[in-house]
């Protein structure tokens, strides 16, 4: 009775040091630092994703380059067009950046708390990060998807037009005609695409370990080149694989928009995540 009492005393004592690992101000710092370098640089790119899209979902639109595109939209829907679903996109990426940000810190706080950091233990933590983000924003970013087409003028006519009035109005529209399951549409490739944000977070903890490590040797402060590298890195190394796997040519629709986008919104997102998680435990320290 005692060996139980005693093995009952330590789970609960785990499990309390497990929890107040979890639930800190730093791992709060850095998902809203997350969350907001994932909208700034979302905002900044936004109309590299709307001619994204339009590419991959318009099939008989002849513009096939991201700026032609572009151009065509604003000609025929106006200058604001590129922008057209902006709220509903910055609103999921608000909450799937916040969820993964924190799932992996926190993470990265239980599991390396007794054993140094590796590039295989900041790949697994990534890809659980990355599966409980999609379980969880999947059904925003099905929503948004189908307000950012609303009101577009396609030439495909197997595109039927919606009349949601609002992300509320989306939700209750998908439940009511298509029933709850719509809301996870796209949830297996999404799970296989975890893997894209898992290779990304391992080499830019790494890179940013060696960093830091040189930092401290040399006295050497971090740049912002230094940073956004951190971001472009995987997103290159990515691209160069699946060039060698699948020849230019059978790269997807749309990825010349897509890839200016992924680099250029990755670099900016982990820069502005670093400067605002930095200035924030700076402030903690002051006021400490």
């Amino acid at each position: 009775m005692e060996e139980e009492g005693d093995n009952y005393i330590s789970s609960a004592a785990d499990l309390k040091s497990a929890m107040s690992s979890i639930l800190t101000y730093e791992n709060l710092v850095h998902a809203v630092s997350g969350a907001v370098g994932s909208m700034t640089a979302m905002s900044v790119f936004y109309p590299l994703d709307t001619a994204r899209l339009r590419l991959q979902v318009d099939e008989n639109r002849k513009s096939r380059s991201t700026p032609a595109v572009l151009m065509e939209i604003i000609k025929e829907e106006g200058l604001l067009a590129p922008y057209r679903g902006w709220f509903p996109v910055i609103a999921s990426l608000c909450c799937s950046n916040f969820v993964f940000f924190y799932t992996f810190n926190s993470l990265k706080t239980l599991w390396l708390k007794a054993t140094p950091p590796t590039t295989s233990k900041d790949l697994s933590i990534g890809f659980i990060a990355g599966i409980v983000n999609v379980l969880f924003t999947t059904p925003l970013w099905v929503v948004n998807t189908r307000l950012k087409l609303q009101g577009a003028k396609f030439r495909n006519d197997d595109i039927k037009p919606t009349t949601y009035t609002g992300i509320s109005d989306a939700f209750q529209k998908i439940l009511q005609h298509e029933g709850i399951l719509a809301l996870w549409n796209g949830t297996l490739p999404s799970l296989l695409l975890v893997f894209n944000p898992a290779i990304q977070f391992m080499f830019y903890e790494a890179l940013k370990r060696q960093v830091l490590k040189q930092q401290t040797e040399f006295g050497h402060e971090k740049t912002n080149s230094e940073k956004r590298t951190f971001g472009c890195f995987s997103v290159f190394h990515l691209t160069k694989q699946r060039i060698r796997r699948l020849g230019f040519l059978g790269l997807y629709k749309g990825l010349e928009a897509k890839l200016l986008q992924t680099v250029l919104t990755a670099a900016l997102m982990f820069l502005v995540y670093e400067k605002l998680a930095n200035l924030t435990f700076r402030l903690m320290a002051l006021k400490g």
